[in-house]
């Protein structure tokens, strides 16, 4: 199975965890006409940033590692320059700079200097912004909130399609016995990767 196909199988099973937006870009070819391609860039500062962020949507846990560890610094620019079309790489780049920006005037500090407190904080912020902004259509808020939205959706995406996502971070059995579609799971037990 090719890498493309993969992220496609694990967005379908993430389904109501992505948004409409993300879905449609993955759903309708994942290919770009060259002259949109890379029409943004992202920075080594700006990957580690993105993996910071990450980190904070899925955390290192005493059972698996985190976003972080999956690659999703790199994995989140990445698909942003070579799967979305021009227009939403542009849209996204600004939110990010507004990102740096409300952490500064939230905490008159750059997000790389938040601690985790202040940067759930922050992000429990952007939730409820692009929750109000989606209600609104306020144009304000607009680039933030698919920044927040997009970002999220890559996260999540990009983490369960990583070999730490589907290995570490749910149950593994390399070579199953059988498929039970409805295996039940005891309290506490991660879901099955297939």
């Amino acid at each position: 199975m090719h890498r493309r196909e993969a992220l496609k199988n694990v967005a379908f099973l993430l389904g109501g965890a992505i948004s409409a937006s993300t879905m449609g870009v993955l759903f309708e070819s994942f290919t770009l006409p060259e002259n949109e391609k890379n029409f943004v860039s992202f920075s080594v500062q700006d990957e580690k940033i993105f993996a910071e962020f990450a980190n904070i949507i899925v955390p290192t846990t005493k059972s698996s590692p985190g976003a972080k560890a999956a690659g999703l610094g790199k994995f989140i620019p990445m698909m942003m320059k070579d799967c979305y079309p021009a227009k939403m790489q542009t849209s996204f780049a600004k939110g990010f700079e507004q990102l740096q920006q409300k952490a500064m005037k939230d905490f008159g500090k750059n997000y790389m200097s938040l601690s985790v407190a202040e940067r759930t904080k922050l992000m429990v912020d952007l939730r409820l912004m692009s929750i109000a902004q989606k209600e609104t259509k306020a144009p304000e808020n607009e680039d933030l909130a698919y920044f927040f939205i997009t970002a999220r959706d890559l996260t999540l995406l990009g983490y369960y399609a990583s070999e730490i996502g589907c290995t570490q971070a749910r149950e593994y059995i390399l070579v199953p016995g059988r498929y039970d579609g409805s295996a039940p799971l005891k309290p506490g037990q991660k879901s099955w990767a297939t």
